[in-house]
């Protein structure tokens, strides 16, 4: 796949951590099992941006495109339309998925309190941003279990266990 990855780190992510690597491998995954794993092999350039940032940053965010003044632990930006997702557009120009943004303090405690190591917690959201990219949610039960049964099956091509067996 020609999967290209804008990413922006801020101090507070330490950056002698792996995160180029880690943001490939986990949307790759995500890629490969949402209802569209041909954008991995179709040849056509697919970009994401990808932010690291603190929480004061992700609660800003959130409250002028959510009307939620706090922090939380990802936001995504879609920009792709779903038809342009659909195999019959995989030749087409560059793609731009959208945005993904972690709030480091907030993936930080949710890590401590699953009890998880930060960077796998930081992955787990990061295949969250990247299939809310390509069109899922969690707005009601059905939509939700489809969603945690792909992010399940991504988390599983890295060695990751179901979070959410966990308590």
């Amino acid at each position: 796949m020609m999967l290209e990855i804008a990413l922006d780190t801020d101090e507070e992510w330490d950056s002698s951590r792996p995160w180029a690597p880690l943001v490939r491998k986990a949307a790759e995954a995500a890629i490969a099992e949402s209802a569209f794993p041909d954008l991995a092999m179709s040849g056509r350039p697919v970009e994401i941006s990808v932010c690291l940032t603190s929480d004061d940053h992700v609660r800003a965010l959130n409250a002028k495109w959510r009307g939620k003044d706090r922090p939380t632990n990802v936001l995504s930006f879609p920009m792709a339309e779903s038809y342009e997702l659909q195999d019959e557009n995989v030749a087409q120009k560059e793609l731009l998925l959208g945005d993904i943004i972690l709030a480091h303090g907030v993936c930080e405690a949710e890590a401590g309190e699953k009890g998880v190591p930060f960077e796998e917690h930081a992955t787990h959201l990061l295949v969250h941003g990247t299939l809310h990219l390509l069109g899922y949610d969690h707005l009601d039960d059905a939509d939700a279990a489809e969603m945690e049964f792909r992010e399940v099956r991504a988390l599983a091509r890295l060695g990751i266990r179901n979070p959410y067996e966990r308590v």
